[in-house]
């Protein structure tokens, strides 16, 4: 559909002066960057204005001379991966990140095989090389005493190709190395207060604070977004509606051996979900889901209710590394948000990754979105030569929202249908939906196949999802009526379908209908670049 060109620069380019590097064996040292110093001005066809100091004569750039071609705001998985698929195609790139430090975090923790795929297109599968990143096949469910093994349909595949898990900020850590070591790649550590605009309508760059304070601003024909899930300058680009259906109590187990080596395990519990996942050679990951918008408890309780009320639920080979795991303490909770991708068209600007599109993260899908909204965004402006044309150019990125809308419609929505059909209800209906669910997965074939292909970004089909979706509750009224049916039963069924519905259709349509399943009928599905 859009003509793959590089982007053509005029001038010469020497040796960049140093690399910066990272260790993640060492997340609290602060780690002094070193970027090159020595590279020509850009030629007018790339013209912005250099970062300068408020009420000051401009400093000189660190990065380069001449100013950035795109402002990346925030350095997580997507801004550091952007920021290098950006300059690897000539673009002059301005990082501005809160924190340089390695990420603590408990979740960004599982790359699904489709998310591993993108990570290959954009020449950064090395990221998840030395840092003990654990290969990730399926999954596991468990319930009732009962179990079934989900794995991901790979056989078309190369054998590189499987999920992985990690340390999250140790993934993140690689992928700022491999983007600062690029000569077009400015990357330092600010706090952006702002956006600035021209005429109160087109984005035209960033006021931050530097870490010693000082108030700066940068100009870019293109500010890109991508501060994570509590952005604060998300409501300049888009309408917010976040919710908060439950939160993450994540633990770490140490020097213990899953029942299923290399799968994740999700346990069908009663509230709701418990995950665990290897990490590393050593750690597995625990994120038990507590329903709800705020953690009830208390953090002197906390350690109590797992005992009490988790512990019982986990399979009998993890329980004494999951005691030992409370009892050393480091007990971590995170909200789990959700958040359609609602933005505002504004020239000169761009949301991505979690500042503009969150799902539950029961199915671990968010960096497979933000690295295929990554593909697709790269593949957008590569033809593009100049990026100062504001109107046109985000006329043209109209584009990147409809077309964006397979991998990630379907990835959100399946997240969100599979946290609600999974966690318990006092309604029979939903009981046996949940029973469904588990024993229409137990059949395997295409049965299970289908669905997993669809979690783990390997076939991002919205309409494959809705037809699983209901084929499960079909079977569900099918076993109900089944061999005799009654008043009763029959009843059941219907409700079994309307549960169903309720479930899935608020989803489908936050994220868009038409825009899921008829996007060539969209006027900017067809945008072609502009041209001057």
């Amino acid at each position: 559909m859009f003509s793959v060109c590089s982007h053509s620069l005029t001038h010469t380019t020497m040796s960049q002066s140093a690399f910066f590097k990272f260790s993640y064996n060492k997340p609290h040292h602060h780690i002094p960057l070193f970027f090159p110093n020595n590279l020509s001005i850009a030629p007018p066809l790339l013209r912005t204005t250099a970062a300068v100091r408020s009420n000051a004569a401009p400093d000189p750039p660190l990065g380069f001379i001449g100013a950035a071609d795109v402002i990346v705001v925030g350095a997580g998985v997507a801004g550091s991966a952007l920021a290098y698929t950006l300059a690897k195609d000539g673009r002059r790139v301005h990082v501005i990140e809160r924190d340089l430090r390695e990420p603590d975090r408990i979740v960004g923790e599982l790359l699904q095989p489709g998310g591993y795929l993108k990570l290959i297109e954009l020449g950064l599968e090395d990221c998840v090389d030395q840092i003990d990143a654990q290969r990730v096949l399926g999954y596991v469910l468990f319930m009732d005493g009962k179990k079934t093994k989900l794995p991901y349909p790979l056989e078309k595949f190369h054998s590189e190709v499987a999920g992985r898990s990690f340390h999250n900020g140790r993934f993140v850590q690689m992928m700022r190395e491999k983007a600062a070591a690029l000569q077009f790649v400015r990357m330092e550590q600010g706090t952006v207060t702002s956006l600035l605009e021209q005429n109160n309508k087109n984005v035209v760059g960033v006021q931050y604070r530097t870490k010693d304070g000082q108030q700066l601003k940068a100009y870019a024909p293109l500010t890109v977004i991508c501060d994570g899930c509590f952005s604060n300058l998300r409501r300049s680009l888009c309408h917010p509606k976040v919710e908060v259906p439950s939160s993450f109590v994540g633990l770490i187990l140490e020097n213990c051996q899953l029942p299923f080596e290399n799968y994740g395990h999700v346990i069908l519990a009663d509230p709701s979900p418990i995950l665990f996942y290897r990490i590393s050679s050593t750690e597995v990951r625990c994120l038990v889901d507590i329903p709800g918008p705020k953690v009830p408890l208390v953090w002197s309780g906390m350690a109590n209710y797992l005992k009490a009320t988790v512990a019982s639920q986990i399979p009998p080979e993890l329980q004494d590394a999951f005691l030992s795991a409370i009892d050393r303490g480091n007990i971590r909770i995170m909200p789990n948000s959700s958040m359609p991708a609602e933005p505002y068209h504004t020239p000169g600007a761009l949301l991505i990754g979690d500042a503009f599109n969150m799902r539950h993260p029961l199915t671990g899908g968010g960096m497979t979105v933000a690295l295929s909204d990554i593909v697709l965004l790269r593949d957008l402006i590569k033809p593009v030569g100049d990026l100062n044309d504001a109107s046109s150019l985000c006329r043209y990125l109209e584009s990147f929202y409809i077309l964006r809308k397979p991998m990630a419609s379907t990835i959100n929505t399946l997240a969100g249908a599979l946290y609600k059909v999974f966690s318990v209800s006092p309604d029979d209906a939903r009981k046996e939906l949940r029973q469904a669910c588990f024993d229409y997965l137990s059949l395997g074939k295409i049965f299970s196949g289908g669905p997993i292909a669809l979690l783990s970004g390997l076939n991002p089909y919205p309409l494959s999802l809705v037809l699983h979706f209901f084929a499960v509750a079909f079977y569900g009224v099918g076993r109900l009526l089944l061999p005799f049916p009654s008043f009763e039963r029959m009843w059941v069924g219907a409700r079994i379908v309307l549960c169903a519905f309720g479930i899935i259709f608020p989803i489908i349509k936050a994220e868009g209908i038409r825009q899921m399943f008829l996007p060539t009928s969209i006027p900017a599905f067809y945008r072609a670049p502009p041209h001057r």
